[in-house]
């Protein structure tokens, strides 16, 4: 297939076109408006493959996607461009709602046209994959509760909320015009190329440099957490054999406290790079530092992924453990790749285009 591919150049969308180029035979096109959260540079591996090409364009700007559209002609969509921070979100919502709801309507308006008028097996094939977050639900309360793909939503943040509104927008589209859609809902992902403002690389980078490692309230709040690669591996499962119209959650079988993430981050630090403890700092874990509890901070997260084991055959190969150190072990191998992002230099000399038009 030929894959149009939204947000490609962020820490999941760079990871599904990674496996995409580098473990199946479809075609990628890359479309990314570029902003502090895409770096081509993840992307450096593939970049240069002939099934890759880039496309440098907002999905809020539907010109360029009915030329992306017409130029490419692919055969499904793969939506994952968003706005993802949620302190973000809580210091700046108009960005969330002009990206993740706005861009959403606009890419759905672009990919039901490109579909109409498509014909016979090509209109046949056609598939719309909206990738979304296990926050649409809010939290769970009971200790043994998990969300499924009917929790009811009850999102928290501005950004929970734009994401919640994205999945009605997608659902609505199926139903009331016919466009072949699916909906995936994740919960926290970890791994390589993950940018730095997100809980464990910037507790791995902020060890790194001696300083702080602000924990919110008291570090209780769980999460599920789901290595990037099983993900991009889940992602593409549902697109090619997923049932049109169904949503299927994906998650890691990996609750933790956030607490707990950090101290095995510095556990692993002190395993792996011990020698890189700034001078004068007798262990990484004196750097943990209790913070203001975040406004609505969502209590626990956990996903039944089961739908996805009994109907696609999918579970994540990583534990949190193994994951947790192949993601450390990536970032002391990086420094190259984190650098260029805490200097911003990855913005100034985009690399990896590939075939840009």
């Amino acid at each position: 297939m030929r894959i149009l591919v939204t947000g490609g150049a962020g820490f999941i969308g760079s990871a599904v076109i990674r496996h995409l180029i580098g473990a199946t035979e479809h075609a990628v096109i890359n479309v990314d408006k570029l902003t502090y959260a895409g770096n081509l540079e993840s992307l450096a591996a593939v970049s240069d493959d002939p099934r890759y090409a880039f496309e440098h364009a907002d999905i809020c700007d539907r010109e360029a996607l009915a030329r992306i559209f017409a130029a490419h002609r692919p055969d499904a969509v793969m939506h994952l461009a968003a706005e993802s921070h949620v302190d973000r979100s809580i210091d700046g919502p108009g960005d969330f709602i002009q990206t993740n709801i706005v861009g959403t309507y606009t890419l759905l308006e672009a990919a039901r046209a490109h579909w109409l008028a498509l014909a016979g097996a090509e209109r046949a094939r056609f598939r719309f994959h909206h990738v979304s977050t296990d926050e649409v639900y809010g939290d769970l309360h009971g200790s043994d509760d998990l969300f499924t793909e009917s929790t009811p939503y009850e999102p928290s943040s501005p950004y929970s909320a734009s994401k919640a509104a994205s999945d009605h927008l997608v659902r609505a589209w199926q139903r009331t015009y016919g466009l072949p859609t699916l909906v995936t809902n994740c919960s926290n992902n970890y791994g390589p190329c993950h940018f730095p403002e997100k809980l464990i690389p910037h507790m791995i980078l902020n060890a790194l440099h001696g300083k702080p490692l602000p924990v919110y309230g008291n570090g209780n709040q769980v999460r599920d957490w789901l290595y990037v690669e099983d993900h991009a591996r889940a992602l593409v499962v549902v697109l090619v054999n997923g049932k049109l119209g169904e949503t299927y959650n994906i998650g890691g079988h990996n609750e933790q406290r956030n607490i707990e993430v950090v101290e095995a981050i510095c556990a692993l630090l002190e395993e792996l790079a011990p020698e890189r403890k700034v001078p004068g700092l007798a262990r990484y874990r004196d750097l943990i530092t209790h913070v203001k509890d975040r406004p609505g901070h969502d209590a626990r997260y956990a996903i039944d992924a089961g739908k996805m084991r009994r109907e696609l055959g999918w579970h994540p190969d990583e534990t949190f453990p193994s994951g947790l150190r192949k993601t450390v072990q990536w970032y002391l191998a990086n420094e190259g790749w984190w650098g260029r992002v805490l200097s911003g230099a990855y913005r100034l000399e985009r690399i990896g285009a590939g075939g840009a038009a």
